[in-house]
């Protein structure tokens, strides 16, 4: 019961935390280092989001009226993938070690530019944000006894960006800000991370405490503003708190809580008039959920998630939406000894959200109504 359950519990972690906190894609997840003898597994998810706004009444300081807004900005966000691979290897009776892979964060927005033939963003046409990474996690974990265990490791991570603004909203053309390009190229750097679990076999409880470090990128940087430059960003400490336990016969309950210190990440290349270029909030992000074991090969798991709201809805044009709502179906089946396959299916309902420009923060445009739908599929092998 414990191993098919929990697998069934964690099978749609691609998809779902790809609506978590801030950039946050995949919630850097751990859990394979408590997986029973020698395992791995290789996860992919697929993440459609419709992200449509409409543009606000732009003015000029003077009153001037420079855009009466109503255009539709059509779709936004891009669809994505997620990809991971775990491997957990069992070297004594106490002392377990895993490589992970993942892709920790990500961001692919697009303003469309208007046309006769689309619709399209007046005020914010043509921002756009592509950000990439990968990770590649080294853990040990050692068990104190049946109970208590310690886990921890070093993350090597590998991140890009490039970032354009660009719309009426920026001002005129050619004056700094509208048409602002900026790109960062690949850096590599190294954080670690460290944890403590608890366990009780005997009802498949487990509570296991995981903190992420910062990582610092020192990106060699090209802007349109100051040409060659090194830009410093830190991608955010984080902690995961995640739980199981059963509660009934074939039944686990499972979860997990997730803070990200997202305000600590300034991005700051030096053409950039106004300081960072990201404003990103703190955040929550929690999952509840149910699996069940319905026969020998065949459990399935439902679980809710909950990606808090900031402060208000004024947003950066980087990131078009305020929270998140999620609702996870995924089953998994044993087709023998060795191999089970997983897989399902996530729908998000995306907070409403005002992207913003200005000093002061001014609503360009509103976005109500958003939704995204992620499907991921995992194979796992025991060996």
């Amino acid at each position: 019961m414990k191993t098919t359950l929990t697998t069934a519990a964690t099978l749609l972690l691609t998809t779902s935390a790809a609506f978590a906190v801030g950039l946050d894609r995949s919630g850097q997840d751990i859990t394979v280092i408590f997986e029973d003898g020698d395992y791995a597994e290789l996860s992919f998810g697929r993440i459609t989001p419709n992200v449509d706004g409409t543009d606000l009444l732009l003015t000029a300081p003077d009153g001037t009226v420079v855009n009466p807004g109503g255009q539709q900005s059509g779709n936004v966000a891009e669809d994505f993938t997620q990809f991971s691979f775990a491997y957990k290897g069992q070297i004594t009776d106490n002392l377990s070690a895993a490589v992970i892979f993942d892709e920790p964060y990500g961001a692919n927005i697009f303003y469309p530019t208007p046309s006769s033939l689309t619709n399209g963003s007046v005020n914010l046409g043509g921002t756009a944000a592509e950000v990439n990474s990968t990770a590649v996690t080294g853990l040990l974990r050692y068990k104190i006894n049946e109970n208590f265990s310690v886990h921890g490791g070093i993350r090597v991570q590998t991140l890009d960006a490039n970032i354009t603004l660009s719309g009426i909203a920026f001002g005129a053309p050619g004056n700094g800000l509208n048409g602002f390009n900026v790109d960062f190229a690949e850096d590599t750097a190294v954080g670690y991370t460290a944890g403590v679990a608890y366990e009780r076999p005997d009802i498949a409880l487990r509570v296991a405490l995981t903190y992420h470090s910062e990582i610092d990128h020192d990106f060699p940087t090209v802007d349109t503003n100051a040409g060659p430059s090194n830009t410093s960003v830190t991608t955010p400490q984080a902690v995961n708190l995640d739980f199981q336990t059963g509660v009934a016969a074939n039944t686990l309950v499972f979860g997990s809580i997730r803070w990200a210190e997202y305000e600590t990440v300034l991005v700051e290349p030096a053409g950039f008039p106004l300081g960072s270029l990201t404003d990103i909030e703190d955040g929550f992000s929690y999952t509840l959920g149910v699996g069940r074991q319905f026969t020998e090969q065949f459990s399935a798991s439902i679980s809710l998630g909950l990606e808090t709201e900031g402060d208000d809805d004024l947003v950066s044009p980087l990131s078009p939406t305020n929270g998140s709502y999620t609702f996870t179906v995924g089953g998994k089946y044993d087709l023998n000894e060795n191999v089970a396959i997983s897989g399902g299916v996530s729908y998000a309902v995306l907070g409403d959200a005002r992207p913003e420009t200005g000093t002061p923060d001014i609503a360009r445009a509103n976005f109500e109504d958003n939704d995204a739908v992620g499907v991921g599929i995992k194979i796992g092998y025991k060996f």
